[in-house]
């Protein structure tokens, strides 16, 4: 599954060292803005330690992770909804993507020049989010034009939509991002063909100075304040010391690296996590001698949807599916062991698929 999380903010917010560090795709980062004029994608290993203890005990020949797309967009600024600083065309790449990563500067430095004269994440976090509804109110309005006529002539499914569409605009001339505006899931069908920008799922990035990895600082407080209302989580990371571990390919030199800083887990641990679960996905496995594997679906999918992630001919002739729980592995160590201790489940086409479930197809095409 392609999916994809944009990686936006104001320049020099610390957007392309964050996205190096995330990837091994190398984005140019400078000290001005608009160093990045195409939207680079990178495709990120999710860390599972799942995977870890499936291959302790299958023993696979190789061990395949799952991914995810980031897309490190060039820096958005005031105006952009207008075409400012290549706005048109940045905000174009943003309407391509499922979900947002919203990377914030809390840092204070001398030497980063802040496009607007002052650190201040709040002001920061408005400017983006105020480009994004003026673009979405553009859209509501190029729809609500075309539904007005047919609404007059007295179609009742086209006033109705009028009325979904107008409270969406109050709600973005208020100030508001789509996504927090209350509404039915038949009224969010109206808006589907939209594809507005604030109705995208967004997860804040707090990019902080070395002293504040751990506890943050003033200007995170004063972010999750005023996020308080959004439902949407704040990860507080340093990207300037997430591109040092990045370099490391030993995993106990990273390990002692990130101790000396009192870090459990990378801040990119905990944002490639947070994306994967922002944009509501979970993993499932399949476990052989050739290959332990991970497959990413959508949660609240059933098996057969799942099994068509590996082969649509897995998901047309889907018959059943055989699924043992990563616990019941551990405890009896193999496949043949779970079976004959009666921990292989066989499930139908109804069976919606759970995180961590260990699965096998049987299907006939």
């Amino acid at each position: 599954m392609a999916l994809q999380c944009g990686i936006v903010g104001l320049p020099n917010v610390g957007k392309s060292t964050l996205f190096n560090a995330l990837s091994s795709a190398k984005a140019e980062a400078a000290n001005f803005p608009f160093c990045t004029i195409e939207p680079n994608v990178g495709v990120v290993t999710v860390p599972d330690s799942r995977l870890k203890t499936l291959e302790s005990l299958v023993k696979p020949h190789k061990v395949i992770p799952t991914v995810i797309e980031f897309v490190d967009i060039a820096g958005l600024v005031k105006g952009a909804s207008k075409g400012e600083g290549l706005g048109n065309k940045f905000l174009a790449n943003i309407r391509e993507v499922d979900a947002i990563v919203h990377v914030i500067r809390c840092f204070q430095d001398d030497n980063v020049v802040h496009v607007a004269g002052g650190v201040d994440p709040v002001f920061d976090k408005e400017v983006i989010d105020t480009e994004l509804q003026l673009k979405d109110i553009e859209s509501v309005d190029k729809k609500i034009a075309r539904l007005e006529k047919i609404a007059k002539s007295g179609d009742a499914k086209a006033r109705k939509e009028l009325e979904v569409l107008m409270r969406f605009k109050e709600g973005l001339q208020a100030g508001k991002n789509a996504r927090a505006i209350e509404a039915e899931k038949e009224d969010l069908e109206v808006l589907r063909d939209l594809h507005l920008l604030t109705i995208k799922p967004v997860l804040y990035v707090a990019n902080v100075d070395e002293g504040s990895i751990l506890t943050g600082n003033a200007f995170v407080d004063k972010l999750k304040e005023d996020i308080k209302d959004e439902n949407a989580e704040v990860i507080i990371l340093c990207a300037a010391i997430e591109s040092q571990i990045a370099e490391f390919d030993d995993a106990e030199e990273k390990e002692m690296f990130l101790s000396e800083y009192g870090l459990d887990e990378s801040g990119m641990n905990k944002l490639i996590s947070g994306a994967y679960k922002l944009l509501n996905l979970i993993t499932y496995f399949t476990a052989g001698v050739q290959e332990v594997r991970a497959w990413t679906i959508k949660r609240g999918w059933k098996a057969p949807q799942a099994a068509g992630v590996i082969h649509t001919d897995f998901e047309r002739g889907f018959i059943k599916a055989e699924v043992i729980k990563l616990h019941d592995y551990e405890n009896f160590k193999t496949e043949a062991a779970c079976r004959e201790n009666g921990k292989i489940a066989i499930e139908g086409k109804e069976y919606i698929v759970k995180d961590g479930d260990i699965m096998h197809f049987r299907f006939n095409v």
